[in-house]
């Protein structure tokens, strides 16, 4: 990291150009030139921030993509250029952005506390402030991603044998580039950085339409990322941000579906759902909270309180959060109440379905009907009786987020039963749920979890920015 005040100097491209006009792209009369002043620029902008707090590296002034349509046309442009570039290249793309959010740390943070300052103002919920704050760990926790999905193997132009042969021809199945995505979130600044890993990655433009809770940390993350993408001479245009105070609409952008090949939702249910009603493109919808639980009777109290609690422990979004339980009626009320004791003990809040809430006042609160079909994103877990796993099964189906549902149990039977019946994207048996971005094991980076079945369901990774192509290659003989 660069010592209080040094200045980082460059030479760049414009915002919306390819580098070496390699990919087009609409001329601007902004650079990313010369580093100095994007987190100055902000901070005027936001009279209240103490003035005399020292800065430790200092960025541009970053102007975005103007409108939607340019931002479009350009990324997908670039896309072009993109899927014919070499994997190394790709790979050392990833790693120079990891290298400049190192690089532009404490210029990232200082952007981040504008965001939250501001965002404390203006009564944002605490959720979303909780989902805002790049607290350092965060941030060094992203540059490690980074560096990792730089470090994976090129998932692109992987051989693969096709389904079919034709007569006189050799056909083959080839992994290539979706083309043009857009990710739009709330909060959680960093995760347009591990998106745009995973895109580049896999040869694809990222367009990034972030909150405006999050403007100022949005901007200074893309601007770095621009600025690495630029020195290792990849198409600058190939990543895009659209700030929301700009004026334009999430309709705007997700109806571009001549350009668009896919659009990833990220937040609240409320927003997943309003990109769902408003895209012509295809959409990835992601999935949050609302994950079951179903307690067997030769379930493990100690086991099914520790699966509850460690789904709960991923940072920042509970993404795989057990948040229903749903308890099998031979279950003793002693074990009922001493893992609710455990839970509220660890800060939870309570509550349950008529039965549970009658004959237990003193721990439980009424669950709303509603309740059981939202998440709450929040230390809150329901609970409720069933007779058997087959209504478990029954209920889990009707009313989870269907992502990532859980069994406790000692039952062999139980076990296969629930993994065939349970219509989700992941089943965990005597498992938790717990998300990870960048797990310790295995050759993956995640950046969330999709419940849809119309693309591809489960954790999104690199093979989720990808589709086939079929070649098929003849002798000239029919």
């Amino acid at each position: 990291m660069a010592a209080s005040g040094a200045v980082l100097t460059r030479t760049t491209h414009n915002c919306l150009g390819a580098p070496g006009g390699a990919a087009g792209g609409t001329t601007s009369n902004y650079g990313l030139a010369s580093l100095p002043t994007l987190v100055d620029t902000l901070r005027s902008s936001y009279t209240e921030f103490p003035a005399s707090r020292p800065l430790s590296m200092k960025i541009d002034t970053y102007s975005p993509a103007p409108d939607p349509i340019t931002a479009v046309r350009s990324a997908y442009r670039a896309s072009l250029a993109l899927a014919t570039t070499k994997g190394i290249d790709r790979s050392r793309g990833v790693q120079a952005m990891s290298k400049a959010l190192r690089e532009y740390f404490d210029a990232i943070l200082e952007a981040n506390t504008l965001d939250l300052e501001a965002s404390r103002e203006m009564a944002v919920p605490d959720l979303i402030l909780e989902w805002l704050k790049l607290t350092p760990e965060r941030l060094q926790n992203t540059i490690q991603i980074l560096q990792r999905i730089g470090e994976l193997s090129d998932p692109l132009r992987r051989v693969m044998n096709a389904s079919y042969q034709l007569d006189h021809a050799q056909t083959y199945s080839q992994m290539m580039p979706l083309g043009t995505i857009a990710f739009i979130h709330e909060a959680f600044p960093e995760l347009g950085a591990i998106a745009a890993g995973l895109c580049l990655k896999t040869g694809n433009s990222l367009i990034l339409r972030g909150g405006s809770e999050a403007s100022h940390s949005n901007a200074a993350i893309a601007q770095a990322l621009q600025n690495a993408l630029d020195e290792t001479g990849l198409p600058v245009a190939s990543l895009q941000l659209l700030p929301s105070e700009q004026g334009s609409s999430i309709r705007d952008l997700v109806t571009q579906d001549k350009y668009l090949n896919l659009v990833i939702p990220y937040g609240r249910p409320s927003l997943v759902q309003q990109v769902m009603q408003q895209s012509t493109a295809p959409v990835l919808k992601s999935a949050m909270g609302n994950c079951y639980l179903y307690w067997s009777p030769t379930g493990s109290l100690d086991l099914t309180r520790l699966v509850i609690l460690d789904s709960h422990a991923s940072e920042p979004d509970p993404v795989n959060a057990i948040e229903k339980v749903l308890i099998n009626r031979n279950q003793k009320p002693s074990s009922l109440v001493m893992l609710w004791n455990s839970l509220q003990e660890k800060g939870f809040q309570l509550r349950g379905d008529t039965q549970l809430v009658t004959a237990f006042p003193d721990q439980l609160t009424l669950a709303a009907e509603l309740e059981w079909s939202q998440a709450y994103l929040k230390k809150v877990v329901a609970f409720k009786l069933v007779e058997t796993i087959e209504v478990a099964i029954s209920w889990i189906n009707q009313y989870s987020s269907g992502h990532a549902d859980c069994l406790v149990t000692e039952s062999y039977q139980e076990s296969r039963q629930f993994a065939l019946g349970i219509d989700s994207a992941s089943i965990y048996i005597n498992s938790s749920p717990r998300f990870s971005r960048n797990p310790q094991r295995g050759d993956a980076v995640f950046l969330g979890m999709s419940n849809q079945k119309g693309h591809r369901r489960g954790a999104i990774g690199l093979e989720t920015l990808t589709t086939v192509k079929q070649i098929i290659q003849g002798n000239a003989q029919f």
